[in-house]
């Protein structure tokens, strides 16, 4: 049954990329591969990497900033913090717990979500119907990741795909039930979990000796079994978002999808029947960022006024887990 949405907005985005940007001609020089085997598999070209001192919260803490700025709240306003993220700066506290106290959003419901690459799809499920419930007026979303910091750099298969930043969003409760946050599908296949996981630093295997000498603390990533996977449930999720709610691709202005591989977006376009053109991609300068992906890619189509009022923007993601999920949106 389809679900209305009941005035959950997105009243302001925002992201943060870190300054240092490594292009695929840095990784020649570091490694076995060339800007022409990156790019004709990925169409990445570049992505940015964290400095010293950069970490999940204080690249999540700029981009909420920005985020808080565009919507016009003030961090008092807000009464639920979420940070979809694969690792925070350490184990726990979590990541949201740092970013809370740093933009002073006094003792709010705060905590991180992981669901990989669809982290930012759930968490606007999550907080979207937190919000519903009554108990909260303005929630910020923040994606952030430093992948940097679990890629083995020795295995170009990976290494080269990953990169760092942040993408927000404030949610804001509003009396207009037909704009906002309509429907979201999410989903997830844990028995094929090993096909991109990193194996070590859990409680299953605590770092030892010879779990550093295998190099397990490192993400670990079948590429074509994901690939085949991530178009079939990306597909699916997108299609059964539109039937719900009585909607042809041709309806959605704006398709944003999880910034991975653009043979995957290409692929994805070919099969819905729709022109890449309304697809938004800006993978070519990011790399895969995981959760702070989408939200990123929200923020700089914003930016560029690619999204309108009235326009129907179709979120659409894939990651570890295995998860999936879409999001549909009525921009207001």
């Amino acid at each position: 049954m389809t679900r209305s949405a009941p005035g959950v907005i997105i009243s302001g985005t925002g992201s943060y990329a870190p300054p240092r940007i490594v292009s695929n001609h840095d990784l020649s020089t570091q490694m076995n591969t060339s800007d022409e085997w990156i790019s004709s598999r990925t169409g990445i070209r570049e992505r940015r990497i964290a400095g010293d001192g950069e970490a999940t919260a204080s690249m999540g803490c700029e981009a909420g900033r920005l985020a808080m700025q565009d919507a016009g709240v003030k961090p008092s306003d807000i009464d639920l913090l979420v940070v979809p993220t694969l690792i925070s700066d350490m184990l726990f506290p979590s990541a949201a717990s740092l970013i809370q106290t740093r933009l002073n959003l006094r003792n709010v419901t705060s905590f991180d979500l992981s669901a990989a690459c669809s982290g930012f799809i759930y968490g606007l499920e999550v907080v979207s119907n937190m919000m519903r419930s009554g108990n909260y007026k303005h929630a910020l979303v923040i994606g952030s990741e430093k992948l940097s910091s679990i890629l083995d750099w020795d295995d170009r298969s990976t290494s080269v795909l990953f990169g760092d930043g942040a993408g927000a969003a404030v949610l804001s409760k509003v009396d207009d039930t037909g704009c906002g946050i309509i429907d979201s599908y999410t989903g997830n296949d844990g028995s094929k979990a090993k096909l991109l996981c990193m194996p070590g630093g859990g409680t299953a295997m605590p770092a030892t000796k010879e779990s550093l000498e295998n190099r397990d603390h490192f993400l670990k990533m079948n590429g074509p079994e994901v690939f085949k996977i991530a178009v079939r449930w990306m597909e699916q999720s997108a299609k059964i978002v539109l039937k719900r709610n009585n909607l042809k691709p041709e309806d959605i202005d704006l398709f944003i999808p999880h910034q991975a591989n653009l043979r995957i977006i290409e692929t994805l376009a070919r099969i819905i029947k729709i022109p890449k053109e309304k697809f938004f991609v800006n993978l070519d300068r990011y790399g895969n960022t995981s959760a702070a992906s989408i939200p990123i890619a929200l923020d700089e189509a914003r930016q560029k006024e690619l999204i309108q009022t009235g326009d129907n923007v179709l979120m659409i993601a894939f990651g570890a887990g295995l998860t999936w999920g879409s999001t549909l949106i009525k921009w207001q």
